[in-house]
């Protein structure tokens, strides 16, 4: 009985990690046990492999070291830190998911490029008087999800940024397993976009809303990571109509600009540009300190880096780091986890 259980709640385990859910063929009897016993086996083997936080070695190698904070810092007249076990508990999950052989995929609709979607079952209008659902994510830039069970109205929207795994084709739809929902969904076709065969993410960003800081990681080897840069950034902050918050997840590093134009807040004149754009989720990049207009010249560092958020999603670095970043963190294949 044991055995037997073991073996439903693996097989329902390979849905969220392996992205898999196979029928079993119809071999006789004998085969069809000596098959499970056989998978049986090799998921004992996996759970057995599987890291926990405590797994994890963080090593202190940094390849940029301005503006480092220590790791437990003084704040006003509290402190600030940053969150190694969070961050440890993270990169075991991000190292289990990649066990299996896995199709990466994300989910993409930067400023509706790919088509405004379709209005979710059921839905509000947000302190913007935007359109989103009931879980708080906006109809603007998003994609929509389908429950299998319903392909005529979405039940939900999806970040753009938003890493998948694909599990097959139905129709119009790509079925898809979401890293941070779970659970199977139709999306349609052109909100895919699909990654290289074989990627890895071996590159990983945290940013903490909370204590408004950043630090970089690469993988050395299985468990053992190296920290590559921590320095003080200001994250998003929510204040009707125009800025908005950073949002908390997992995305994609998606695409980068040495010179991200923004426009002026309510208008469609330019309002200068941010140095070193790494987009990752909507119109969310980590970029240097801001140019505003008539200025021109780059701006090395900002007093207000490290304080409170203030900026309009985005989170900004000092201008050194955020090239760090654009250098180093390579697009598709970096992973941005945004904490509190």
């Amino acid at each position: 009985m044991k055995r037997k259980v073991l073996f439903i709640v693996c097989v329902a385990c390979l849905a969220f990690f392996g992205c898999e859910k196979q029928q079993m063929p119809d071999f006789p009897v004998s085969e069809k046990l000596e098959i499970m016993n056989d998978m049986v086996s090799r998921m004992e083997d996996r759970a057995s492999s599987e890291l926990t936080f405590s797994d994890i070695e963080l090593i202190k190698d940094l390849l940029y070291d301005r503006y480092t904070p220590e790791d437990v810092y003084p704040y006003g007249d509290t402190v600030r830190s940053f969150k190694w076990e969070t961050i440890r508990k993270c990169l075991a999950f991000i190292e289990n998911m990649q066990q299996d052989t896995v199709r990466w995929a994300v989910l993409s609709n930067y400023k509706n490029r790919n088509q405004e979607a379709p209005l979710v079952r059921i839905y509000v209008r947000n302190e913007y008087g935007r359109v989103s659902d009931t879980l708080g994510v906006e109809r603007y830039q998003s994609v929509p999800l389908y429950l299998p069970s319903d392909s005529d109205v979405p039940e939900r929207y999806g970040r753009d940024g938003s890493l998948v795994c694909l599990k097959g084709e139905e129709r119009n739809f790509l079925r898809v397993v979401p890293v941070t929902i779970g659970g199977d969904w139709l999306v349609p076709r052109r909100y895919v976009k699909p990654l290289a065969e074989g990627t890895e993410f071996h590159h990983v960003i945290f940013v903490d809303r909370k204590d408004q800081n950043i630090a970089t990681m690469e993988r050395i080897d299985r468990g053992k990571w190296a920290i590559r840069s921590m320095n003080p950034a200001t994250t998003g902050v929510h204040r009707p109509p125009y800025a908005q918050e950073t949002p908390l997840g997992m995305f994609l590093l998606q695409e980068k600009k040495e010179r991200m134009v923004f426009l002026k807040d309510g208008g469609s004149g330019v309002g200068g540009y941010a140095p070193y754009a790494s987009r990752f989720t909507n119109g969310a990049y980590i970029h240097g300190v801001p140019v505003n207009v008539p200025q021109t010249a780059m701006i090395e560092y900002s007093w207000s880096l490290g304080t409170t958020p203030r900026s309009h999603m985005c989170v900004r670095n000092a201008t050194s780091h955020a090239k760090f970043v654009f250098d180093r963190m390579p697009a598709g294949a970096t992973l941005v986890v945004v904490i509190e």
